[in-house]
């Protein structure tokens, strides 16, 4: 990889007695603050505990995500500080610490040579070939476009609630939101694709989250993908009943079968959605930012990887990265696929088809990433795994702290500060 292209955005926390003092009774430092370390590096992490610490400590060290390779030790804990991790780290490997006393708790992680990781799984070499007659297929297909404009409180602004034909299943739904006045070629398009499930309100598109993104810069054209082609703005109940009936345990469907897996309706709904976004006059022609989060921070990766028009994504701890990770001794990314009961080698011979880290490989896009360093549900490795493989500019954010959610209060201000605002920053900057 070109030094160039890769991008390390590490943050220096004064933290330690200052968090004590804001009410986390236990805190852990590591020497270098940002968890990254090379091969050859001594890494110490350090536990700092208040005088309202009174019971036993529990410490966990987890080695690549591997109940194999974890340790637990308890101990009766007296003083203020104990070094609990002092060694010469050698890589590519992620560590995890993890003390607990009674309801007190903290966490931190580390990760060693993080450029160095690779897919689990083999390249196949027919997936440019397998994409291209998904593609051929679904640009055969004559595109009918339904909307029905929907109301915002913004007077400069129009919202439609789509509906796009598709080779998926499904449709493609979701809203889509412009300025009004816009001239041809004069804005950028942003994807906005949502985290896994389907009743939440996180998970579902809504005119509240779509608007924010059209108008960051000076307006986009904006569309807020449903994941599922679900119709939008209904009742409770018809969510309910779909997470309970038909989507139940939806990224399950398929996993041994190209044309049956779940995840194939999602990406052609995607790719439908781009090729909608590209034909409208007020593209400019240049510009295609992507963003998502979790699932929607996969299926992000999959638009950047499937489609050489995007021109950037914007990431936090992606799902779909580096599934075959469990089968190479660490975690693979979500939904931890090889990881079911289903048939190994016909997952095989499907999976790596749909997993980012083979869809990013030659991939020109600009890719900023959150990268959660305690994240289970998203494994760093599997982030790393997936978009190293990506040939664009890559602007990582690895977050020591960080579980899928930053779930710490004490460094929810630092987060907001030295993580968000600066995505944030980009995404407005790229946008104008």
């Amino acid at each position: 990889m070109k030094k160039s292209g890769f991008h390390l955005v590490a943050f220096l926390f004064y933290f330690t007695f200052c968090s004590i003092s804001l009410g986390q009774n236990i805190v852990l430092r590591q020497s270098n603050e940002s968890g990254i370390y090379k091969t050859g590096e001594k890494a110490r992490v350090t536990l700092f505990a208040s005088d309202a610490v009174k019971d036993s400590l529990s410490i966990k060290i987890i080695k690549n995500y591997n109940d194999s390779q974890t340790t637990l030790q308890k101990i009766k804990f007296q003083g203020d500080t104990l070094v609990v991790f002092d060694e010469t780290l050698s890589g590519p490997t992620t560590v995890i610490f993890d003390v607990r006393s009674g309801k007190e708790y903290a966490s931190i992680g580390l990760i060693v040579d993080p450029e160095k990781y690779t897919p689990g799984t083999r390249y196949p070499k027919d997936l440019k070939r397998y994409w291209k007659a998904q593609r051929k297929e679904l640009r055969a297909l004559p595109m009918q476009v339904k909307s029905t404009p929907v109301y915002v409180d913004e007077k400069d602004f129009q919202c439609l609630d789509m509906e796009i034909n598709c080779t998926s299943p499904k449709p493609v739904r979701g809203y889509f939101a412009k300025p009004t006045a816009a001239k041809p070629k004069s804005l950028p398009i942003v994807l906005y694709l949502h985290a896994a499930g389907v009743k939440g309100s996180w998970c579902r598109t809504e005119t509240w989250s779509i608007m924010p993104y059209a108008k960051m810069g000076n307006g986009t054209l904006c569309f807020d993908l449903n994941a599922h082609g679900m119709l939008n703005g209904q009742p409770e109940e018809y969510y309910a009943g779909l997470e309970e009936g038909e989507l139940k345990d939806y990224y399950l469907k398929g996993l041994e079968s190209k044309e049956d897996i779940y995840y194939r309706g999602m990406y052609l709904r995607i790719m439908r959605t781009l090729d909608f976004l590209c034909s409208q006059p007020e593209w400019d022609g240049k510009r295609i930012l992507v963003v998502g989060e979790s699932q929607g921070g996969g299926q992000a990766l999959a638009a950047a990887g499937l489609d050489d028009r995007v021109t950037a994504a914007v990431v936090t701890v992606p799902a779909m990265c580096d599934w075959g990770g469990s089968l190479v001794g660490r975690r693979g990314g979500w939904s931890q696929l090889f990881e079911q009961p289903y048939d190994k080698a016909k997952m095989l011979a499907t999976l790596p088809y749909y997993d980012t880290a083979h869809l990013l490989r030659g991939c020109k896009a600009t890719i900023v990433a959150e990268v959660g360093l305690i994240d289970f549900t998203c494994p760093s490795s599997s982030i790393y795994a997936a978009v190293n493989q990506s040939k664009g500019e890559k602007i990582f954010y690895p977050v020591p702290y960080r579980a899928h959610h930053v779930e710490q209060p004490s460094y929810q201000k630092i987060w907001e500060e030295r993580v968000y605002a600066p995505k944030m920053e980009f995404m407005n900057n790229y946008l104008k």
